[in-house]
C-alpha cells in the first residue's frame, strides 16, 4: 500500500521537527513559502548554467547532484527521502552552477525559494534558526564526504556510506554510488562482497 501523500502543511510539521520549534503562525508562514515540484525519472531538476534559488527538501525520491570533470561525470551528493538540496555556491552567488542535480527515481520535491525564505526569516526567529540550521547541515554534510574520499580506505568509505545512507545504497545504481565513493564499480563490488563475509 502507497503511503499517502504529504501535505505542504505536513512537510512545514517536519521541517520545524528537524531543524527549529515553531509557533503555529511561523508553521503558517513557512507552509505558504514552499512550492511543491515532481520530478519523473532521469529528470533534470537543475542543469549546469542555470542559477540555483531554491533550497530543496526531498519528500520522496532520490536525487543525485554531480558535475563533469574532463569530460567524466563526478558523482557529488545523493539524497533521499526526507533530506535537504541545494547547489549552494550558485545559491548565495546569483551566479550559473557548474554542478547538476538529476532524479534518479520519480521524486517530490519542496522548493523553498532562497528570497522567500530571506524576508520571512527577518521577521521570524525561529524560520532564521531553521534557515541557518539546513545551511549548517548541507556544509556538514560536504565536508563528511570531502573528508570521506580523502581520509578512508575504499572498504571504509562503503561502510560509512551504509550507516549514514542505508536508503541510497539499497536504491542507487552502483555505478553513482561507486562514483560518490570515488572508486570503480569493479572496485565497490569487491568492497561489498568483502563486507558481506565480514
Amino acid at each position: 500500500m502507497r503511503e499517502p501523500v504529504n501535505t505542504p502543511r505536513d512537510i512545514a510539521r517536519e521541517l520545524a521537527r528537524k531543524y527549529s520549534t515553531m509557533t503555529h503562525d511561523e508553521l503558517d508562514i513557512l507552509e505558504s513559502i514552499l512550492v511543491p515540484m515532481k520530478f519523473a525519472k532521469n529528470e533534470m531538476i537543475l542543469k549546469e548554467g542555470e542559477v540555483c534559488r531554491n533550497i530543496y527538501y526531498v519528500d520522496r525520491g532520490l536525487i543525485r547532484q554531480f558535475y563533469f570533470k574532463n569530460g567524466k561525470e563526478v558523482t557529488e551528493h545523493l539524497g533521499e527521502d526526507r533530506t535537504i538540496f541545494m547547489c549552494i555556491e550558485s545559491l548565495f552567488k546569483e551566479e550559473p552552477t557548474k554542478l547538476q542535480v538529476e532524479a534518479i527515481e520519480p521524486t517530490i520535491a519542496y522548493a523553498l525559494p532562497k528570497h522567500r525564505l530571506e524576508e520571512v526569516a527577518l521577521h521570524n526567529v525561529n524560520i532564521q534558526i531553521l534557515y541557518r540550521k539546513i545551511l549548517e547541515e548541507s556544509l556538514i554534510i560536504s565536508q563528511v564526504h570531502a573528508d570521506l574520499v580523502r581520509f578512508e580506505s575504499a572498504q571504509e568509505r562503503y561502510k560509512k556510506i551504509c550507516k549514514l545512507n542505508p536508503q541510497v545504497v539499497l536504491r542507487a545504481p552502483l555505478v553513482y554510488i561507486a562514483n560518490y565513493l570515488q572508486m570503480t564499480p569493479e572496485t565497490l563490488s569487491r568492497v561489498r562482497a568483502s563486507t558481506l563475509l565480514d
